[in-house]
């Protein structure tokens, strides 16, 4: 056995630790990694943003995804610094824990606080070139693997003044270095909503015609909750906004009321997406809450919800937006998902018990308008609890608890477990016979399937046709949902490859999305994909899941023999022997299966309201927009 010793500590320098632990310092080595490594470089950007020196950010995703963040700030300094003895460009880049924001002499409010983000970009970069632009001249280093190749060096003059950060991250690092677009407009959609007249560009070079977004908002968060209410019926017209300063936090909230059933908020502490939220949240919650039941005991409606008004209540139907500024945020984790700073609850909660109390006395028909909005949506709370204790007492009773149509597994253990959601009786008959008993559930689907986008959760619970999803993923839904009962970690949508198959998809993809978010969010829901045709020559079999694979079988498969093709056209999962669906649609070493993924939460929430929700014009605007780009429609 080796000896233990003092030469078994091993004492890693500079970046060493970074590309030894990436995920210390980054969360993951995956797509969400990936990504954050062009967030910490962008929030430097924003941060000389906040400090009044930089109105323009562009982001480039250039081929070979190489990624090109350029800014119109003061640009690093370059000057050589006193203690160190080299350039503060070579510090900032090279070093852990430097930078300038830690005074806040440079920065008075800063996002990347935790001070490693550019230098652990550079570390974990295969190769990455920094030009600052400033007071005439460029100085310009690249490093390798973080390490500078030269000192930094004076390259030419220039009219320009800020930081342009070239980089490509490193293969030996990261899983993938596929960077997606819409990931990373997401965030840059934000930080312009975030950051009132700033401007942010993102192109995408990738590709033969270039893709691109511009994003300015000078209304701010403001202008963030109108973008997002834009297709819904909103209950009063403008949204209630409110900006203010309290013990060095700064505080900027907007919300506005719909008539729809969902609560969508988005809240974040120093430009940063606190996904998780935090103790800004909770406040903002609280003393929403507060004020509108200290209103309700004072209004016409008091009788009408005696019980007093929960947070449920008063959420539904609300967008909003919370944005804090806090000098020194504790962030919980340095992928900041949630804030923790205790005294920024009682801040938060303060402000807003004082600004909504003022804007309601001032404008008492839209309170009157919020709370007739929350006293009914009390009442369907109520209906709702009805309708859970009517579905756990029919399962008390029966002796499983799970739908008759239900097909269930052998596998008890969730991870290895899945569940098909078949379309239809017949088509489900065939994954029954088709499937592994062993891993593989096939629930049958049957009727009219309802749109969620347009009802209440007690509707939704007492549904015939949603009861038994609900009942046999087993993790509860709304408010009730829970991942750790989850019975299977695949839920996959198996429906035909044709307009009421897509319409089926549409459908249960809405109520995953409203009633069971965790579940879509955690990646456990899956589309499986149907070939379109069977291509037969004697034994020989191709299945082809598009008309440019038919065509490409037909060209290349079975180009050598003159011997007539047969062609079968699938109009539906019924027509397949359980076998031919086993071989195409379920066999896990063959199968196609597409992961529904949760990108851009403000795009998804605003596809879902144009396709599911009240509103024609946006529909057929958007049908309109996107007629040419279908490659598949049956007639």
């Amino acid at each position: 056995m080796e000896m233990y010793s003092a030469q078994s500590i091993q004492v890693l320098k500079g970046l060493e630790a970074v590309r030894k632990r990436p995920g210390m310092y980054i969360g993951t080595t995956g797509p969400d990694g990936l990504h954050h490594l062009v967030y910490e470089v962008v929030d430097n950007s924003i941060d000389e943003a906040l400090a009044g020196q930089c109105d323009t950010i562009t982001v480039c995703i250039e081929k070979d995804n190489i990624i090109r963040v350029e800014d119109n700030g003061r640009g690093i300094p370059v000057d050589t610094h006193t203690d160190e003895g080299v350039s503060a460009l070579e510090i900032v880049m090279t070093r852990l824990h430097a930078g300038g924001k830690f005074d806040k002499k440079s920065y008075a409010v800063s996002g990347g606080l935790h001070g490693v983000g550019v230098s652990v970009v550079n570390a974990l970069s295969e190769w990455c070139e920094v030009y600052v632009h400033k007071e005439g001249t460029i100085y310009f280093q690249r490093y390798h693997r973080g390490v500078p190749e030269k000192p930094v060096a004076e390259i030419g003059p220039t009219d320009r003044h800020g930081t342009v950060t070239v980089f490509k991250a490193d293969a030996d690092v990261f899983e993938s270095l596929l960077y997606s677009f819409d990931v990373l407009s997401k965030r840059l959609r934000e930080l312009a909503f975030l950051n009132k007249g700033i401007c942010i560009i993102i192109r995408d070079l990738r590709l033969p015609t270039e893709k691109s977004h511009e994003f300015k908002f000078d209304g701010g968060v403001r202008e963030f909750v109108e973008y997002l209410n834009k297709n819904k019926n909103k209950i009063h017209k403008e949204p209630i906004y409110f900006e203010k300063t309290r013990e060095l936090i700064g505080v900027e909230i907007a919300l506005e009321y719909n008539d729809g059933y969902n609560e969508n908020m988005f809240s974040f502490a120093n430009n940063i997406n606190t996904r998780e939220g935090g103790t800004h949240l909770i406040g903002f919650k609280s003393a929403l809450t507060r004020t509108l039941n200290d209103f309700l005991k004072r209004s016409k409606h008091a009788k009408k919800a005696e019980e007093g008004l929960t947070g449920d209540d008063v959420r539904e139907g609300l967008t909003a937006v919370v944005s804090v500024k806090v000098p020194e945020p504790q962030f919980e984790g340095q992928t900041k998902a949630k804030l923790g700073n205790s005294e920024v609850k009682g801040v938060v909660e303060a402000i807003v018990n004082e600004a909504l109390s003022d804007y309601f006395d001032r404008n008492p028909k839209v309170a009157e308008a919020i709370l007739e909005k929350t006293v009914l949506a009390a009442k369907a709370r109520a209906a709702a609890r009805k309708a859970r204790e009517l579905t756990r007492r029919k399962n008390f009773l029966e002796s499983s608890g799970l739908p008759g149509k239900l097909a269930d597994c052998s596998e008890k253990d969730p991870r290895r477990a899945e569940l098909y959601i078949v379309e239809g009786d017949s088509a489900g008959g065939s994954a029954k016979m088709g499937r592994d008993r062993e891993f593989q559930a096939i629930l049958p689907l049957w009727g009219k399937m309802l749109n969620v986008e347009k009802t209440r959760i007690d509707k939704v619970l007492s549904n015939d046709k949603l009861n038994p999803i609900i009942q046999t993923i087993g993790a509860g839904a709304g408010d009730e949902f829970a991942l750790d009962k989850l019975r299977y970690h695949k839920v996959i949508i198996m429906a035909d490859a044709d307009v009421d198959g897509s319409h089926i998809r549409t459908l249960l993809l809405t109520f995953f999305y409203r009633y069971m978010f965790e579940l879509v969010e955690a990646g456990h829901v899956y589309i499986a994909m149907p070939p379109l045709y069977k291509l037969a020559r004697g034994k020989q079999v191709v299945y082809a899941y598009n008309e440019a694979e038919r065509e490409k079988a037909v060209a290349e498969v079975f180009a050598e023999s003159e011997d007539k093709i047969s062609v079968q056209r699938y109009k539906g999962l019924g027509e397949m022997n359980p076998d031919q669906l086993w071989e195409t649609t379920m066999n896990p070493e063959s199968r196609n299966i597409i992961q529904v993924r949760l990108d851009d939460a403000v795009e998804a929430e605003e596809i879902f309201t144009t396709l599911m929700g009240e509103h024609v014009a946006p529909r057929r605007s958007f049908i309109e927009k996107n007629a040419l780009s279908v490659s598949n429609l049956d007639v």
